[in-house]
């Protein structure tokens, strides 16, 4: 089904999840180009229209653009979806700033803490382009299920909700519904902690736990998420909805999840930097742990999955251990 409502959309980031936007978008009749910043991987997917890199099995709808030129992709845009790991979110805004036309509203499907300020992608976005019309595209994503066209569901953040319904409204399609609110610290929030707490899932299946301990994990794992999320001006509601549950429950459990493949070889005691080189892609929630920890400290926010995580990573104890020292935490009062 075609959208009644055709929007010119540049999406910056050529990586598995940015291509499956820029097909799902294309497929529904907006006018979608694709920026890389490798020119040799914008041939290629010109010339194979597909992404082989990232996303072979996904064929590219012939209405799809590609250029390795971002001034070419952003300059008539209506709307700029920035998708690169969050790494790269402020570099890729300083780049469309000075091409970008001023009402042009950008979204970002960015996920995690920048490293070092520890801002959220929102914050990010303020500094370096100023208040202008912005939110986050966060929910229960693979990026396979949405470039073949799965049924998928996310959330549409604002500060704005009658911006959020807005464009909800425009994007929204039979194949991809999008959902408004306008909280984006809780969706941003969900969308950030969810991948620590795939590590931490991956590890217990790693070592083969039980379905009973990945249910545990999951449940305390989200209210440690919530207190966060609370802590920095989040609602409980957003936690329990697409951005914060639902990206939580698919994470922990779908064999398409990089982070709780990371867990899965953590349980394993691999060595970190060699399981992130077999991985080959961005496993987001490695460094917003880390991130994540400092941040929770400074509010005393009690995080007690997420700091075994880190242990973890670190290299600081072994997985058997961390499991233990968990289990036997002094038992307290759920809620």
């Amino acid at each position: 089904m075609q959208n009644s409502c055709q929007i010119k959309m540049a999406v910056l980031g050529a990586g598995a999840w940015g291509t499956a936007l820029a097909i799902s978008f294309a497929r529904s009749g907006h006018d979608v180009t694709l920026w890389t910043r490798d020119s040799a991987h914008a041939s290629l997917m010109l010339s194979e229209r597909k992404n082989t890199r990232y996303l072979a099995e996904a064929n590219f709808p012939e209405s799809l653009a590609v250029t390795s030129d971002i001034e070419v992709a952003v300059a008539s845009a209506e709307l700029v979806l920035v998708v690169t790991p969050i790494a790269g979110l402020r570099p890729t805004l300083e780049r469309i700033q000075p091409v970008r036309q001023s009402a042009t509203p950008v979204f970002w499907a960015c996920k995690g803490f920048e490293v070092s300020s520890r801002l959220l992608p929102h914050q990010v976005v303020k500094e370096v382009l100023g208040d202008i019309p912005c939110g986050t595209i966060s929910g229960p994503s693979f990026a396979r299920e949405v470039a073949l066209g799965q049924p998928t569901a996310v959330t549409l953040a604002c500060a704005s909700l009658p911006l959020a319904t807005e464009w909800v409204q425009k994007l929204n399609s039979a194949r991809l519904r999008l959902y408004a609110t306008d909280d984006m610290v809780g969706v941003e929030v969900g969308g950030a902690v969810k991948n620590i707490l795939a590590i931490a899932a991956g590890v217990a299946d790693g070592l083969s736990l039980g379905h009973n301990a990945r249910a545990a994990l999951i449940t305390r794992g989200l209210a440690e998420l919530t207190r966060l999320a609370i802590c920095l001006g989040g609602r409980q509601e957003t936690m329990m909805g697409l951005a914060g549950l639902g990206d939580l429950v698919l994470t922990c459990t779908g064999d398409l999840s990089r982070n709780r493949r990371v867990g899965m070889s953590l349980a394993e005691d691999k060595p970190l930097k060699a399981i992130l080189a077999d991985l080959g892609h961005v496993a987001e929630g490695v460094p917003t742990a880390l991130e994540t920890e400092q941040l929770a400290a400074s509010l005393g926010v009690s995080m007690p999955i997420t700091n075994a995580v880190c242990r973890l990573l670190r290299g600081d104890a072994k997985t058997g251990d961390v499991v233990a020292d968990l289990l036997a935490r002094v038992p307290v009062v759920e809620s």
